[in-house]
C-alpha cells in the first residue's frame, strides 16, 4: 500500500493529467520499487531499466492480461510510462538526472509482442 500523502498527490495528478488512471500511477511506483529491488541496490534507474522492470513486474502481476490492464489505465505504449514518470517528476514524487529524457521511453518495446505474443505459460 502506498503512503496516504502519495496517494493524495496521485489523485491530484490524475485530475490534472488525464488520460492516465490512478491505478496506473500506483503500478508505476510499485514497478519502480520492484526494479530497484531486482537491481539489488538503491539507486537511480534509467528509462530502459525501468521499462525492463515494468515488463517483468507487469507479467508477474497480470500475466497475459497485462496489455488489457495497461490499456484500461490509458497506457498503450512505453512512451506513456515516460510521460507518467515526467509528470511524477514535475510533481516532485520522483527525481530525474540531467541525462534523463522522455525519448528514453520511446518505442522501447511493443506491448502486444512482449505481453501477449511472447508470454510464456507456466504451470505454477
Amino acid at each position: 500500500m502506498q503512503d496516504l500523502a502519495v496517494e493524495s498527490k496521485i489523485d491530484e495528478i490524475v485530475e490534472a493529467h488525464p488520460p492516465y488512471d490512478r491505478d496506473g500511477y500506483l503500478f508505476l511506483l510499485e514497478a519502480i520499487e520492484f526494479t530497484v529491488t531486482e537491481l539489488g541496490e538503491r539507486r537511480h534507474v534509467s528509462g530502459r531499466e525501468l521499462l525492463d522492470g515494468i515488463r517483468e513486474y507487469g507479467i508477474k502481476k497480470f500475466g497475459p492480461t497485462t496489455c488489457l490492464v495497461f490499456k484500461h489505465w490509458g497506457i498503450t505504449e512505453t512512451l506513456d510510462f515516460g510521460r507518467m514518470v515526467f509528470i511524477l517528476v514535475e510533481h516532485k514524487l520522483l527525481r530525474k538526472t540531467p541525462e534523463d529524457s522522455l525519448e528514453d521511453f520511446r518505442n522501447v518495446y511493443d506491448f502486444k509482442e512482449v505481453f501477449e505474443d511472447h508470454y510464456v505459460w507456466t504451470s505454477e
